[in-house]
Order: C-alpha cells, then sequence, then structure tokens
C-alpha cells in the first residue's frame, strides 16, 4: 500500500491522530519493559530466582553435610520470609539434634576440632553454642594452644606471638590476669586460619596487620578485628562462623558484619542467610549499610524467591521497585539477559513515542485548520525532537523512583563506627582524596541542561524563521521585538527550575542540593545571554541598516524616474 492510500485511508484532516496514538502505544510499551537504572523490578527478582535452589533445599545441603548450625539460622529466614516447606526443614534438624546431641552444640563437625574436643560426645552445653564459650575456659584454650603451636602456618605463629604484646588497646593483655577474652580471641583466629576456614584476601590482610604490630607498628586495626570476632563469637556457634569467614574477604566486612549483629539482631537470620545463599558476604553486607531496612526488605523478597534473586539483587546493588511496571515473565527473561540492550530500547522508546506523538497532534491540529498538505509543511520536526527529548529526560526522572530522589538514609550507615580500612592503613601508600559527586546531582544538572539546549534551538529556529520572511527589513525588525519574551524564555524556565526543585526540597520529595537546584538558574541565564548576544544582536542590526538602505534607494530610483520624465 503506497503512502498517498495509506493518508487517503486515514486522512490527517478531521480524521484522529493516528500517529499520535502510535506514539503513545511506543510510549507505553516502553515502560512496561520491567529494567530500570538504578532500581530492580519484582518480576525481574522472580525470574532471576526461578529454577534456582530455594531456602528451604539449601538448608537440607547444609544438613547434609553436618552443617546443622547455619542450617539452622537458615530455617529461620526461611520462616521469617514464608518459604514454603519451612516447617520441613525445621522438623530435619530437630531430627538431627535428636541423634546428634554433639554436633548441634558446635552447629556442625570439623576433623581438627574433633581430634582436640570429640565433638559428637555429650556435654554440658545444650543446643546451638557461642564458640567463644567453649574457648573461654582455660582447659579448652590450654588445648587449643597446644595445637596451634604445631602449625605449620607462619600466619598461625604471626598471631600466636600476638599474646606476648603489651600495647593491645581495648584489651588485657593475654597474658596478664583478666587477659582470657584476647587470648581467647587470638586462639579462635588462629584456629579458623589453620583450618582454612578464612578467605584468602581476609588471610593475607590479617596476617599483614599481625606481622606490622609485631614489629611495633600500629595495633588498632588488630583491636578492632578482635573486637568484631569477638562480637561475633559470642553469637555464632563454630559452625555458622566459620562458614561467615569462609565468604569474608576483608576485615572490614567483617566489621560491618558484627555492627549489623548487634544493630539488627531480630533480621540477623536473613542477613546472615543471605550472605550463605549469594556466596558473598561482602556484598549482601555494602547493600544493607547502603540501604538500611528498606535493604532488609529488600533481602526478605528475593530470599523468597529463591538463590539467583538474592546473587542477582546484591550483585546489582540497587533498591527494588514496588512502584513501577514489572512487565510479563517473558520480557523479565530478556532484561535480565539482555539489560544493557532492553534499557537502551526502553529510553529509545520513551524519545520515539513522544516525538511521533507531538510530531502527530501538530500535524493533525494543522490539518483540521488549514488542510494536510499546508500542515505537513508547517511542522518543523526538529521542534518536535527536541520538546521530545525533554519530555523523554522527565519521564525518564519520573519512572525511576531512586534516580533524583534517593531511598532514606540508612540507619545502618548513620550509626557505623569507624571500620578498618587498609587504604587508610600505614600498610598501604597514602592516597588522594576523590571528590565524587551524587549521580542524582549529576542527573538533574543534565536534565537542566538539555532543558536549556532544547530553548537555545527553538530560539534558532525562531530567529530563521523570521529572516525567511519576504517582508521588509523594517517588518522584521517589529517581528523580532514581538518575540522578545521568547527569548527570554531560557532565564523563564532557570528561574522556574530553581524553584520548583527549592519546593520540592522543603516539602522533602526530592534531597536537599542547593547546586542540583541554582544549576537551573545559570544554565538559564547563559542561555539567554548566548541568543541575544550571540544571534537576536547582530540580527537585529543587520535589519536596522537595511531598513536605512532601502529608503535611500527608492529615493533614488524615484529622483531618476522624474528626470527621465523632464
Amino acid at each position: 500500500m503506497s503512502l498517498s492510500l495509506l493518508k487517503s485511508k486515514l486522512p490527517i484532516a478531521g480524521g484522529p491522530p493516528w500517529l499520535a496514538v502510535l506514539g503513545l502505544i511506543i510510549a507505553v510499551g516502553a515502560w512496561y519493559l520491567p529494567v530500570n537504572l538504578r532500581s530492580l523490578s519484582p518480576t525481574l527478582l522472580r525470574v532471576a530466582g526461578r529454577g534456582t535452589p530455594s531456602l528451604v533445599e539449601y538448608g537440607r545441603d547444609l544438613l547434609a553435610v553436618d552443617k546443622v548450625g547455619p542450617a539452622a539460622l537458615v530455617r529461620t529466614a526461611a520462616i521469617l520470609v514464608d518459604v514454603p516447606r519451612a516447617p520441613e526443614l525445621a522438623s530435619a534438624i530437630e531430627q538431627f539434634g535428636r541423634r546428634q546431641v554433639g554436633l548441634m552444640v558446635w552447629g556442625g563437625w570439623d576433623a581438627a576440632l574433633d581430634s582436640l574436643f570429640q565433638l559428637r560426645s555429650p556435654i554440658e552445653h545444650r543446643g546451638s553454642t557461642p564458640v567463644l564459650t567453649l574457648f573461654i575456659p582455660e582447659k579448652a584454650r590450654g588445648i587449643l594452644l597446644g595445637r596451634l603451636e604445631k602449625s605449620g602456618s607462619e600466619g598461625v605463629q604471626s598471631l600466636l606471638r600476638l599474646r606476648g604484646l603489651r600495647a593491645t588497646g581495648r584489651f588485657v593483655p593475654a597474658t596478664q590476669s583478666g587477659g582470657q577474652s584476647l587470648e581467647a580471641v587470638i586462639l579462635l583466629a588462629g584456629l579458623l586460619y589453620d583450618g582454612q576456614h578464612l578467605a584468602v584476601p581476609l588471610q593475607r590482610e590479617l596476617r599483614a596487620f599481625s606481622e606490622a604490630a609485631l614489629r611495633g607498628g600500629e595495633w588498632a586495626p588488630l583491636d578492632d578485628f578482635f573486637l568484631n570476632l569477638l562480637s561475633l563469637g559470642r553469637r555464632l556457634d563454630w559452625g555458622q562462623l566459620s562458614e561467615l569467614s569462609r565468604r569474608t574477604n576483608s576485615l572490614r566486612t567483617l566489621a560491618e558484619f558484627a555492627h549489623l549483629a548487634r544493630l539488627a539482631p531480630e533480621e540477623w537470620p536473613v542477613i546472615y542467610a543471605a550472605a550463605l545463599f549469594s556466596d558473598s558476604a561482602d556484598l549482601v553486607a555494602a547493600y544493607l549499610i547502603k540501604y538500611g531496612q528498606v535493604g532488609i526488605m529488600d533481602l526478605r523478597m528475593a530470599l523468597a524467591q529463591g538463590r539467583g534473586a538474592v546473587a542477582h539483587l546484591v550483585k546489582r546493588q540497587v533498591p527494588v521497585n514496588r512502584s513501577g511496571a514489572n512487565g510479563t515473565t517473558v520480557l523479565a527473561e530478556l532484561a535480565l539477559e539482555y539489560s544493557q540492550l532492553i534499557l537502551g530500547l526502553k529510553y529509545s522508546g520513551y524519545f520515539t513515542g513522544f516525538f511521533l506523538g507531538l510530531r502527530g497532534l501538530a500535524l493533525w491540529l494543522a490539518g483540521r485548520r488549514a488542510g494536510s498538505q499546508d500542515a505537513a509543511g508547517a511542522v518543523r520536526p526538529i521542534k518536535a525532537g527536541f520538546i521530545a527529548l525533554a519530555f523523554s529526560l522527565l519521564f525518564i526522572v519520573v519512572s525511576e523512583p531512586f534516580l533524583l530522589r534517593p531511598v532514606p538514609p540508612s540507619a545502618f550507615q548513620s550509626r557505623l563506627p569507624a571500620l578498618i580500612s587498609v587504604a587508610a592503613s600505614p600498610l598501604s601508600p597514602p592516597t588522594k582524596p576523590v571528590i565524587t559527586m551524587d549521580p542524582s546531582t549529576l542527573i538533574s544538572i543534565g536534565f537542566f541542561a538539555a532543558l536549556q539546549i532544547a530553548m537555545y534551538f527553538v530560539c534558532l529556529m525562531k530567529i530563521r524563521e523570521v529572516a525567511g520572511q519576504g517582508v521588509s527589513p523594517l517588518v522584521k525588525l517589529r517581528l523580532m521585538e514581538n518575540e522578545e519574551n521568547l527569548f527570554d524564555g531560557g532565564l523563564y524556565i532557570g528561574i522556574g527550575g530553581t524553584a520548583t526543585a527549592l519546593v520540592l526540597q522543603v516539602l522533602g520529595v526530592i534531597e536537599p542540593n542547593l547546586l542540583a537546584a541554582y544549576s537551573s538558574n545559570l544554565f538559564g541565564i547563559t542561555c539567554v545571554a548566548v541568543v541575544k548576544i550571540r544571534h537576536v544582536r547582530p540580527f537585529k542590526r543587520s535589519l536596522i541598516m537595511e531598513g536605512q538602505v532601502e529608503p535611500a534607494r527608492v529615493s533614488e530610483t524615484v529622483k531618476g524616474d522624474g528626470a527621465t520624465l523632464r
């Protein structure tokens, strides 16, 4: 079907704005794609978790290898997030506990510990027992010291030599009266190190700090580490602590987990299960420190969907967007596989939809007044393109709830004590501070700049339109004077953007940010100055000169004609 036949079937003048309807369909379809720049849709989490082990299945796998302590925390997390069949896991753990009373105390079986304490033998403790409760007694410390002194690991020997230091910060020295806590926690760290229960980066970091302290260096990093290990050792049994430390790559992460355990004890099973489920305590700690209670809610949602959902959530490090479009499962599968491509299609769809909508409405409205032929010539696509770009940027900001308006400040972060950081330690070379800007500020500045760029091109098109009129220079000059309000439009937009941003900040809709607010006014002033000084003033000057030259030519022509007549 030819284009002329299509126009005859769908006439613009008096008919429906079919191009605008097509643009609306494209824009809505783009909005429905379940992919976002700084958030995740629930549908995407559900698809990511589909076909991956659930908490109950993971707990059964732990129980199958006698890791009953971690399985017990996973069971509690499954109950908290309402995972189906959670009672089955609880029943399996109870049956295991009746068969292996001793292993319930330690949280699982370990070959090195079994040779020292006969883990399967019943002792006075019942149920899961914090590991430091078992290591504090003098007899237990003597057994551990004898075992670790025979270790061939230089890292373990460095830790044992810390027992002889006198300047031990907030701890009483291990060899003095009252130093049982420090000695127990040093032996615990040595046992974790010797049994390969620490992640390799954590081993390397701990050994470096230990050797530095033995050479007379700073004790403070070790002081923080031992306090954090003491905090976790008073809450977790051996099996639970060893499984967590295997997935912890830095002393900082260990400190963050100790902080979370103290601050959110009721959510601790969820936090612990997420660390094991995602196989990365570092990513889980970073996510929770950043998002606080919002992060806890997101982790609960992901835990209920499966292991893949948790891994995808903490890898992306963005919150869940519960207010946006969820999309279908098929679209979510595509977004999960080709996230960058689908995101590009989504934003391109916004621009295409708005462009076709504006173009179609302009053609339709103009066609109703003057007919389709005149309308096609009257509408300028470049103008619709700039307006569509501005609308697209605005719609992206509105559809992304965490783009300009960040999540509420994290209570975990605001109450986080000073943590260990290798970058701040004497073991690493000093680095220059890096000045960063919040992404929401950059997006706000970019949006205001885009509005002024669009206004700049609108003014240029108006100047060209006046220049192309088939009228005298003086008439063009009057037309230019008539467009003064348009040429001042950038300033109005800039003031309006600043005022709007300040009002939204006062109302608490967006975070306070004076830089983003006043950038709108600055861009407006710049836009108007460039338009008037660079374009309007030279054009008016040329019109004035042409206006003065033309009467002189007319006068000379009249005089010449009079002389000829005479």
